[in-house]
């Protein structure tokens, strides 16, 4: 039952917020009773902690599948970012502000276990993509991939990129492509320009 209930919390804080889903919602989706869901999560916050990081392996879990798939490191990333764009809606219902701005800590939590796999998943993907002779095999890797990192935490912050001039979609979409830009061969650029003149590369 406990899976149960976490999967279905999943799924509801994914598409209304955490914020906006209450354990009586969850329980009415189910048809169980509250008592059975506090059976299981004695709080809410339990619950959020548990979906939080469900998320967060869900999208590990599905960068490890676009992993697997027969592309170059340029498409790599641009699947990585379709991936995870639920999750960075703009919408005050959006999991993330939600997480962010009502349970502080277990965000900071998720915040911390992710830059660990996005720091190690986009070394991964600069080496590769120098392997593949898409980017400058003289660039400084881990460099590369600890700048990239940083950068993403900058265009998260409102107060330089106000929502109202940009969406995160299109925030993350000019990121990629700066980042791919300053460290692309010949070879890569030209990969990048078919992508975004063949529209592959939308924003969310």
């Amino acid at each position: 039952m406990k899976e149960t209930i976490l999967n279905m919390a999943t799924e509801m804080f994914l598409e209304y917020g955490f914020k906006s889903v209450t354990m009586d919602d969850i329980a009415e989706k189910l048809g169980i009773s509250k008592k059975t869901i506090y059976a299981n999560y004695s709080t809410k916050t339990l619950l959020v902690q548990d979906v939080a990081f469900n998320i967060l392996e869900t999208i590990q879990k599905s960068i490890a599948e676009i992993k697997k798939k027969d592309l170059n490191a340029i498409e790599e990333l641009f699947e990585v970012k379709k991936q995870i764009s639920i999750f960075l809606k703009d919408e005050k219902t959006s999991p993330q502000f939600q997480l962010e701005k009502y349970y502080p800590k277990i965000f900071a939590n998720v915040t911390r276990t992710k830059s660990d796999l996005v720091a190690c998943s986009i070394e991964e993907n600069v080496t590769r993509g120098i392997d593949e002779g898409l980017f400058r095999k003289e660039i400084d890797v881990k460099f590369i991939s600890k700048l990239y990192h940083e950068g993403t935490n900058t265009i998260r912050d409102t107060s330089i990129f106000p929502a109202e001039e940009y969406s995160k979609g299109d925030l993350f979409q000019l990121y990629i492509e700066y980042h791919i830009r300053g460290i692309a061969t010949k070879q890569g650029l030209e990969i990048l320009e078919d992508l975004i003149n063949n529209n592959e590369t939308p924003t969310n």
